[in-house]
């Protein structure tokens, strides 16, 4: 067995539990403690020109019904909004509230107080190897939130 191969995926998850921890941390200390880091895969998805919800849905690989239900959730708490979609009546666009963006300015700061400790102990040739080796890695598309 190669256990150095085997540490591989512990160590990645690791390091992707302790980012998102680290920004779920920062932004609740920003004032927002309604949201899950669940939220902040959804933000991604519909920052910039919005999303639908079966758009979500795919993104986060769960069912319609459980991003319709996030949707809902999150025009409650005033970060997403509903909106006829320009293309398709049948399908309403989400966009981000002003609530909503300034929760996912405050996850970018949140990232970034995290990443700055990671990229001094790497320094810029090894943090830009890693970032190198990860984009050759990682598979574009959906991201699914398993905590």
């Amino acid at each position: 067995m190669n256990r150095e191969l085997l540490d591989v995926p512990f160590l990645l998850l690791s390091a992707a539990r302790a980012l998102v921890d680290g920004i779920d941390a920062g932004v609740r200390a920003r004032g927002f403690t309604d949201i899950r880091p669940a939220h902040g895969y959804a933000f991604a998805r519909i920052s910039g020109t919005g999303a639908t919800v079966v758009q979500l849905a795919e993104h986060l690989d769960v069912t319609k019904q459980a991003a319709s239900q996030m949707v809902d959730d999150l025009v409650r708490k005033g970060y997403v909004e509903r909106h006829p979609h320009p293309d398709d009546a049948r399908a309403k666009l989400i966009t981000l509230t002003a609530r909503g963006i300034a929760c996912t300015r405050a996850a970018e700061e949140a990232a970034t107080e995290v990443l700055e400790p990671w990229a001094a102990r790497l320094g810029p040739q090894r943090l830009a190897a890693l970032r190198t080796d990860l984009t050759g890695l990682a598979t574009p598309g959906r991201l699914r939130p398993t905590w």
